[in-house]
């Protein structure tokens, strides 16, 4: 293993700076990676052409318990990688587990066989054994990287990666941070599933209140909150399900540390502060903010964008969001992220001295979802989207689909993507020659009583684009609010063409089973989605479901089709409300099997994973 101090390269890079939970039986917190650009000597950073990584079980303590955690090189959060594109990186990876492991390099392009999916592209790396990746650097940016074996990466297995670019980037810095935020349960990831399947609500504790229906009586009348109440009790679900896992049982960290640790960051004022913001959360989403200080987007998942100006952005887990803040005075500043359910946050510090700590915001009141929300009653939506972001919005009842479970709804429609059939893509001549930005409409489209993706729970009545809405107890006339129509790529792509042929894909799953699904089928139920080598494919998701899903595609990038022209943003994950219908464009030059799931863990077990296989290149004449 080579480890080395980070190179100057002016004033656009920077030493990464993370703390972390110390991950020795001491039990002692120590910060790593302190620096700047103008001091960045870490012998805590790995860099180079060969790096070595040792998995194993270490213990730690946090908030005063003990716990053992899968961690990488002794630490929770594991080391930072910095690497530089155009290398050639090696990284031996040894299993000191008593069970198999992987590594995945979560939004980097590299050939299928070192992707780290178990049953997909490796076989797995085997206890007491080492294995190497090798593959060539074709990207910058802020990424990550994580376990895709069993429950390991809720246990604390996952590190960031910032690989520096060979161009200059286009806005400076004099200071860097990587602002990695995940979340902790001292209960095992067997536990909190099988937890799960046995009430879906296990960890819910923000139901609503008697008291809430009284409010709601005097908002809306007796009559339309009986039935608003009802028809929610028929679906048996909760509007205030934003989250299967809570604080009831997960700590959220920042850097490794619990917000009682109080990660900080130091500046000079008057200096531009770069954040490199991951979710490598396992269930929960964030809304970030910093009180006094706005936050200029840009870079999204490791892509280079127009920049932004916002005062709070939602990100999801596996998402990443470079920010650039810039304190006129000496603060101090809270990094506050709170989960979106309200039931808990991270936070740390920006200040000009150790030690220093700023007031934590006024928490929020954990928010509702609308029949609205859900795709029902599409009378009437836009108003209860808009009543719905300050968490207090119902819609009378209305006639429900029938429930149907994942087997019998496959049984009923025959659904499966991968066998290629006609019936099984959606083609529509009029819309697959339009260029893919000509794509989103805010308009709701009805679902017919035999279309996909039934196999739920429930099925909404419609679905629409709303890359145009901040997102579930997110006001955006409270503050400004990142929303995906802002996310504009620096540069037009040349890959960019009209699509060949559309590939509809319904999300599904059932609360009270805790199943979860692509088109109404479980990973071990369904074949593969199939890509034809060089094709440019439209994706779209249909989310059947309440729940928000970020959905992952290894190995190629999704374009986001966001109205942004020829300047779509690329994403390796992306964010799909419920009754949200949003399409991504594929350009298919991977060939390969290549993973593609949902990145909340437990749905990622629990089904929501398929495998998507490029076709091998086509042989030239």
């Amino acid at each position: 293993m080579k480890r080395t101090s980070i190179s100057r390269r002016g004033i656009l890079k920077g030493a990464a700076t993370l703390g972390l939970v110390a991950a020795t039986y001491a039990l002692k917190p120590v910060a790593l990676w302190a620096g700047t650009a103008a001091d960045s000597s870490s012998p805590d950073v790995l860099t180079g052409d060969l790096i070595d990584l040792t998995i194993s079980e270490q213990k730690f303590r946090l908030n005063g318990r003990e716990a053992t955690a899968v961690m990488m090189n002794g630490s929770l959060p594991g080391p930072l990688i910095r690497l530089k594109e155009g290398q050639q990186a090696t990284l031996r990876v040894t299993n000191r587990l008593r069970e198999v492991t992987s590594i995945h390099w979560h939004g980097l392009l590299v050939p299928p066989e070192m992707d780290g999916v178990p049953g997909v592209s490796f076989r797995g790396i085997d206890q007491g054994t080492t294995f190497t990746y090798h593959f060539p650097i074709q990207q910058s940016g802020t990424y990550w990287f994580h376990s895709h074996s069993g429950g390991q990466e809720l246990q604390g297995m996952y590190a960031p990666m910032i690989i520096d670019p060979i161009e200059p980037e286009p806005f400076q810095y004099q200071r860097d941070y990587v602002v990695m935020l995940s979340d902790w349960s001292f209960e095992s990831p067997h536990t909190l599933l099988s937890n799960l399947k046995k009430q879906a609500g296990f960890y819910n504790f923000q139901r609503r209140t008697a008291g809430e229906f009284v409010a709601d009586v005097g908002r809306h009348g007796w009559w339309a909150t009986v039935q608003d109440y009802l028809a929610w009790d028929r679906m048996r679900m909760d509007p205030t399900d934003f989250a299967d896992v809570t604080a009831y049982t997960l700590t959220y960290l920042m850097n490794g540390q619990p917000p009682e640790s109080n990660w900080t960051g130091l500046f000079r004022p008057g200096e531009r502060i770069r954040l490199r913001v991951i979710n490598a959360a396992a269930m929960t989403l964030f809304d970030v903010r910093i009180p006094g200080l706005q936050m200029t987007v840009v870079q999204a998942d490791g892509q280079s964008v127009q920049p932004v100006v916002v005062e709070e952005f939602r990100i999801g887990p596996a998402e990443t969001y470079d920010v650039i803040v810039e304190p006129a005075g000496d603060g101090p500043y809270t990094v506050f992220a709170e989960t979106m359910d309200r039931s808990g946050y991270a936070r740390g510090t920006l200040a000009t001295r150790p030690g220093a700590s700023a007031p934590i915001p006024d928490r929020r009141p954990r928010p509702l979802r609308t029949m609205a929300d859900m795709g029902m009653n599409h009378e009437g939506m836009s108003h209860a989207r808009t009543e719905s972001r300050a968490g207090n919005g119902h819609l009378p009842t209305h006639t429900m689909p029938s429930q149907t479970s994942p087997t019998e709804a496959h049984q009923q429609h025959g659904r499966g993507v991968g066998d290629m059939t006609v019936s099984e893509m959606r083609s529509d001549k009029e819309t697959a020659h339009q260029r893919p930005s000509e794509r989103p409409t805010t308009e709701p489209v009805p679902h017919s009583p035999d279309d996909h993706g039934t196999g739920n729970q429930m099925v909404a009545e419609f679905s629409s684009n709303r890359m145009h809405e901040p997102g579930a107890g997110l006001d955006a006339g409270e503050r400004r609010v990142l929303l995906y129509t802002d996310l504009k790529s620096l540069h037009p792509f040349d890959e960019h063409r009209r699509p060949d042929r559309e590939i509809e894909l319904h999300l599904t799953g059932h609360m009270e089973r805790y199943m979860w699904s692509f088109d109404g089928q479980k990973y071990s139920e369904a074949p593969p989605i199939r890509f034809h080598y060089g094709e440019m494919v439209r994706l779209t998701f249909v989310n059947d479901t309440m729940m928000e899903h970020p959905l992952h595609l290894h190995g190629m990038w999704m374009y986001l089709e966001n109205s942004a022209g020829p300047y779509l943003p690329r994403k390796h994950t992306v964010l799909v409300k419920p009754a949200e219908r949003l399409s991504v464009a594929i350009h298919a030059d991977a060939p390969g099997r290549w993973a593609f799931h949902c990145h909340l863990q437990l749905h990622m077990e629990a089904g929501m994973f398929r495998v998507v296989e490029v076709s091998e290149r086509e042989p030239t004449r």
